[in-house]
């Protein structure tokens, strides 16, 4: 899911909603924020159980990469490229068996906030980490 998030501008500023519970059936487990410095690639890795929710607002830009891997999906197999950040902020939901990644495209570093539905290393941190690494993979049909 992407949801175009809408700046409200005045003298002070801007403000943007990036959650509502009345707008997203989703419910965050945690959350962090990751500055990534210009052409640096995070991803592309998946989760088997775990949903991501980035939200892109700026400053910087970044080019997000989704490929969808869900057998019972009706874009099983589509794969999707779009520019987020500081000019389209956005809210994206990425569940489990959709590989993605970014890349930060702006000649600043690129700020993103997650809020996914599981703990990191779960509980006290003491999990299997959650991902498929398919960055490492030379094999990987993903590339960024």
């Amino acid at each position: 899911m992407i949801k175009k998030l809408v700046r409200y501008n005045d003298e002070r500023g801007w403000l943007t909603e990036i959650f509502r519970s009345d707008e997203l059936d989703f419910d965050p487990a945690m959350s962090y924020v990751s500055l990534t410095n210009p052409g640096v690639v995070r991803g592309p890795h998946e989760h088997v159980r775990q949903s991501d929710c980035f939200v892109f607002l700026g400053p910087g830009t970044f080019r997000l990469y989704l490929w969808d891997r869900r057998d019972s999906s009706v874009t099983k197999g589509e794969s999707l490229e779009i520019e987020v950040g500081e000019d389209n902020p956005s809210l994206v939901v990425v569940p489990p068996g959709v590989v993605h990644g970014y890349k930060c495209i702006s000649a600043t570093p690129a700020l993103s906030i997650n809020l996914p539905d599981k703990l990191y290393k779960g509980e006290g941190k003491k999990e299997e980490i959650d991902e498929i690494r398919w960055e490492i993979d030379p094999a990987s049909p993903y590339k960024i």
